[in-house]
């Protein structure tokens, strides 16, 4: 079912701040986006928040489609050839330090606070406090997640699910890639190539087993089974939910590769396949050869629902491709060490930063928020377009994702539709880091790190404070 795409609307908010600030951005290629003046306009009359639509554009055997632009590319490219104004890359606000210390000083944030505050254009830091301090981040981790995957793979990349067969064709092998926003229509196809292609073998009852080795180590996050995460699977249908949820926590399945495997047993019998043994786990037989193959939307739209909805299956599974990428182990650790090191080739300053998992669930994980705003301020360079859905991802403060019930609703308050930011919510922790276009048009990014916070109705309406000190006003 089609996802939202309210950042169509919204989401080029960001990056013309870019444009504006650092100039000549339209260079750069089709993942740049622009902020529009009639923004707000534009999305206070559209009912849906951010998404990506990822049933479509899969294809059950040969070739990938095309790539994509990112789904917020369309639409706000063309702004991306004005000039930017000489005086946009100016010093620093002379009023900034004097706006956030009162700011920080609330005891909504708790005791621990760290905040780092960057101008985009420059990378020069305009305002820190202990902005070299590792916090654990919650999802704000997922900032570092996508960067990594995107350094890696390409926003092109696609994650395929395939399914082959024996020499005989008696036993099919649904092989799990890492995707989970597979769906029915994804696996509909699967068993609609793969009917296909054993009819041409004269094959009308088969044997099935599903392949799950793509992943190793725990499937269980260190949270314990938990509405938030389902077990991590390289095979799963629909992220493992069981109800028709999209997005937010929901019921999960306990095992989400023998589910999907079911639910493409039944799919096979539809197309008149008689399925004899099974399912059940294995591997491929030797010389098995792929019969049928469907894909994921490109990586550019996976790291943008990711942020946007903050999708804790995804980042485990983007940390994962990163680390398949790199030759390592796809776990939690062989992941953790693959987006140090994808991290590193961007010169981000990472002391002290630890990546336990990658969408910042575990309590392990360590930030800074120096760490937040470098990584940032890499998306929005012009020389690395493939980073630029890192910001096109952000949910807009009053409009989309875990930001749509926050600034306000009437859509007015200050920060609503120029604020844009990725959320990080766990008990006693607050986090909120992003980029917003000054009044000047200079894009700043930010993050602010809160622990012990007392409650998440005090501390997220402080940092919501924070970042709106520095939107314009009006």
């Amino acid at each position: 079912m089609p996802e939202p795409r309210l950042w169509q609307l919204t989401a080029g908010s960001a990056v013309l701040g870019l444009v504006l600030a650092a100039g000549a951005v339209a260079a750069a290629g089709p993942w740049d986006n622009g902020q529009r003046k009639a923004e707000r306009a534009k999305a206070a009359v559209a009912d849906r928040t951010g998404g990506t639509h990822h049933a479509a554009a899969r294809s059950a055997e040969g070739l990938p489609p095309a790539p994509e632009p990112a789904p917020s590319a369309p639409g706000v490219l063309t702004p991306l050839g004005t000039s930017a104004p000489a005086a946009a890359a100016a010093g620093r606000p002379a009023d900034l330090a004097a706006t956030l210390v009162p700011l920080l000083g609330d005891p909504g944030l708790g005791p621990l606070r760290t905040a780092s505050v960057v101008d985009v254009a420059t990378g020069r830091q305009l305002y820190g406090q202990g902005a070299a301090t590792p916090m654990t981040p919650a999802s704000t981790v997922k900032i570092a997640t996508a960067a990594a995957a995107l350094t890696a793979l390409g926003p092109d990349h696609r994650i395929a699910t395939t399914v082959t067969a024996a020499p005989d064709g008696r036993t099919v092998t649904l092989v799990g890639g890492g995707d989970p926003t597979l769906d029915r229509t994804g696996l509909r196809a699967l068993a609609t190539g793969t009917a296909r292609a054993l009819r041409d073998r004269g094959v009308t009852d088969v044997t099935l087993r599903y392949d799950t080795t793509r992943y190793t180590g725990p499937a269980l996050h260190p949270i314990g089974p938990n509405d938030n995460l389902a077990p991590v699977s390289a095979l799963m249908l629909d992220e493992g939910r069981l109800d028709r949820s999209t997005s937010g926590p929901a019921p999960r399945a306990t095992d989400p590769a023998a589910d999907a495997a079911d639910a493409f047993a039944g799919l096979l019998r539809d197309t008149g396949v008689t399925v004899r043994r099974g399912p059940a786990a294995g591997r491929a037989p030797a010389g098995a050869t792929v019969v049928a193959k469907t894909y994921s939307r490109p990586l550019s739209a996976l790291v943008e629902r990711m942020l946007t909805h903050s999708d804790n299956d995804l980042a485990e599974a983007l940390a994962r491709q990163t680390a398949l990428a790199a030759r390592k182990p796809a776990s939690f650790a062989g992941a953790q060490q693959a987006v140090r090191d994808r991290l590193k080739t961007l010169g981000v300053p990472l002391a002290g930063a630890r990546f336990a998992d990658g969408s910042g669930l575990d309590r392990n994980d360590r930030v800074s928020a120096a760490t937040l705003t470098a990584i940032l301020t890499r998306a929005a360079d012009p020389a690395r377009p493939e980073l630029r859905p890192v910001l096109t991802g952000l949910p807009v403060g009053g409009f989309s994702g875990t930001l749509r019930t926050r600034y306000g609703t009437d859509r007015t308050a200050a920060g609503a539709g120029t604020v844009r930011a990725k959320t990080g919510t766990l008990t006693g922790v607050n986090t909120l880091a992003g980029t917003v276009v000054t009044a000047d048009g200079r894009l700043l990014a930010f993050a602010f790190l809160a622990g012990r916070t007392p409650s998440p109705y005090t501390a997220q309406p402080a940092l919501d404070r924070l970042a709106a000190a520095l939107a314009p006003r009006g």
